[in-house]
């Protein structure tokens, strides 16, 4: 890559420690002479674990010369708890050491500004390379390449075991459970064993193990599944599951035990893939929930911050609301925006689809007209555990949601370890129940709910209260410190270069795409909309001191070998949620980097 700048890597810092290390800590000099990838990520954030699995290949083929360090860098309050990261280390099969960093000291010194972000530092300590989003195992990967090469012939590579040291297995009959169906008949539980990569049935108790379904076999032509989330019942009796990794819809019969593939290919959807087709044909992004409505299988697409639907009828699948973008805009369905829906509920009275917005810490509902409102929540940063009018009630990353037989909706409030309740005809947000331990979804089971307590993996009973819990109200903004700026016209440079061995694919026109937009919408006075350039001048409104700047860029890049007539091709994207502060001493200028170094 032509970024070959002498950048000296800052240390590595964060007062959490060191995870997957037996306890050892590390520092910058004593990984000299090995490769080292830093995967800034944050547990919350479905494109952070589309990294962890983008990149284990690469950790396989390099063990012996690279080392990738994941650094946790919060965006929730939660995510700040020691405790928490350790279960998410262990949640999402991360094999590699990470540094818990709840106070973004390393973030900081690296200057980074997206969830994911890689950063590549090559064996004497320098940084060469920074990469934000997905879709760069690839050109990472030949990075390596070529450091493996000059630094073995100039002695400055040191192969060898890393610094990985595997934590002790722990028994239990379930691992951080996902989601929960009641069958009927029989009144047992299915639970998706998200970590252990497979369904459970259990009994009425919610204990006993009745059977064990891993999607082997049985006329399953995917292989097992891989950590499933969502299920919902069929008309014709079969459970649907949302096989989140494999990115794959399946259909399980309880009856026989067959396990078949309803929707997707088993690759992740990009930009550019068809948005609709036959159900088998068409790529899917971490279904992560789904619901039977209006004849269909509505689908919570997290990856790509949108709804699909899968019509058993026609055998289609279809993307139905949301535009990919990532944020909270209400209004016709293909229209609005949508941050990782994660929770599907189909009201008592069939008239509205409930949704779970995690990143915006919301609870959102598509109506029978197919438009899209905002129940509770205002957007990407704004986070507490609040109750009253649902103006100003405050949730943290809900996962799940419930419809209730009264017509409110209770809420699986995961970050804030609470089940929540959301009551259209008053408006208001109560508290059911505290103390649960990261609840990501509940089924009704008579007069009682039944919560997947996803961290204590185990699912609790509860008997529906008459009256709400009452706590503490207290609000939270995203940790993330905002971005000084100054006012009146601001330079947004946003810095790609093609990696080694690839230049823009412009057979086509323009490679290149941003958006941008703000909330609220009047801190841009200009500079916001669509185009093809990487690089704009924003005018700032100089009525409005704060906000964030919503920024979405891609850049589509090729393989450059004249001999090769159909050479592989590669996409680049993320989106860029930055708070900004306007002030007189503020940066005129606002890089940030798709893919290189901002020289």
């Amino acid at each position: 890559m032509s970024t070959r700048a002498r950048v000296r890597a800052p240390e590595l810092i964060g007062k959490g420690g060191w995870l997957n290390t037996g306890d050892r800590q590390y520092t910058l000099s004593d990984l000299r002479g090995r490769i080292v990838i830093l995967d800034f990520w944050t547990f919350c954030c479905v494109n952070c674990l589309h990294v962890l699995d983008e990149l284990r290949e690469l950790e396989e083929k390099h063990r012996d010369t690279v080392v990738i360090i994941g650094v946790h860098s919060p965006k929730f309050v939660h995510e700040a708890e020691h405790r928490a990261v350790v279960d998410a280390v262990e949640r999402y099969g991360v094999h590699h050491p990470v540094l818990d960093d709840p106070e973004l000291a390393t973030w900081k010194q690296y200057a980074v500004r997206a969830w994911p972000t890689l950063v590549v530092i090559d064996p004497e300590g320098y940084v060469v390379a920074q990469h934000a989003g997905e879709g760069h195992a690839h050109a990472i990967g030949k990075l390596v390449e070529e450091l493996e090469a000059a630094h073995g012939a100039k002695g400055t590579l040191r192969r060898g075991d890393g610094p990985y040291v595997a934590p002790e297995p722990v028994a239990t009959d379930l691992r951080f459970p996902g989601k929960a169906l009641l069958l009927p008949g029989t009144g047992n539980l299915l639970v998706s064993d998200t970590t252990r990569h497979q369904l459970v049935e259990l009994e009425p108790d919610g204990e006993t193990v009745v059977r064990r379904i891993d999607g082997n076999g049985n006329g399953d032509s995917g292989g097992g599944f891989k950590e499933p989330q969502g299920l919902a019942l069929l008309p014709d009796g079969r459970v649907v599951i949302a096989d989140t990794v494999h990115h794959q819809l399946r259909a399980y019969d309880p009856a026989s035990g067959a396990v078949e593939v309803l929707a997707g290919t088993g690759k992740q959807w990009w930009q550019g893939s068809p948005t609709s087709g036959p159900a088998r044909e068409v790529d899917l992004s971490s279904p992560w929930d789904v619901a039977w409505w209006q004849g269909k299988v509505w689908i919570a697409m997290a990856g790509v911050h949108q709804l699909w639907t899968y019509d058993p009828g026609t055998g289609a699948v279809r993307a139905a609301a949301g535009t990919t973008n990532e944020g909270l805009v209400d209004g016709p369905a293909a229209e609005a925006w949508f941050a990782q829906p994660s929770g599907l509920a189909v009201s008592a009275d069939g008239e509205r689809l409930w949704v779970a917005d995690s990143e915006t810490s919301a609870l959102r509902y598509v109506d029978s007209d197919l438009v899209v409102h905002t129940a509770v929540g205002t957007g990407l940063f704004d986070f507490g555990h609040r109750d009253g009018a649902a103006g100003q009630a405050l949730l943290q990353h809900p996962l799940g949601v419930t419809a209730l037989p009264d017509g409110s909706v209770a809420i699986s409030d995961t970050y804030n370890h609470a089940l929540r309740r959301y009551d259209p005809a008053s408006g208001e947000v109560t508290t059911l129940a505290t103390d649960l331990r990261e609840p990501s979804d509940a089924v009704l089971v008579g007069d009682d709910i039944v919560v997947v307590e996803s961290a204590r993996h185990r699912l609790t009973r509860l008997r529906l209260p008459d009256e709400a819990v009452r706590v503490e109200a207290v609000a939270h903004r995203t940790q993330r410190a905002a971005t000084e700026v100054a006012p009146g016209k601001l330079r947004l440079d946003v810095v790609f270069q093609a990696p080694s061995g690839q230049k823009l694919d412009t057979r086509y026109g323009p490679s290149t795409r941003l958006l941008v937009s703000s909330t609220p919408p009047e801190l841009l006075a200009g500079g916001e909309g669509a185009g093809t350039g990487l690089s704009r001048e924003l005018e700032l409104n100089p009525e409005v001191t704060e906000g964030v700047l919503h920024v979405s860029a891609m850049a589509a890049s090729c393989d450059d070998d004249p001999a090769n007539e159909y050479p592989a091709c590669h996409v680049h994207q993320q989106d860029w949620g930055v708070p900004v502060r306007v002030s007189a001493e503020g940066t005129p200028r606002l890089p940030l980097v798709l893919a290189g170094l901002d020289g």
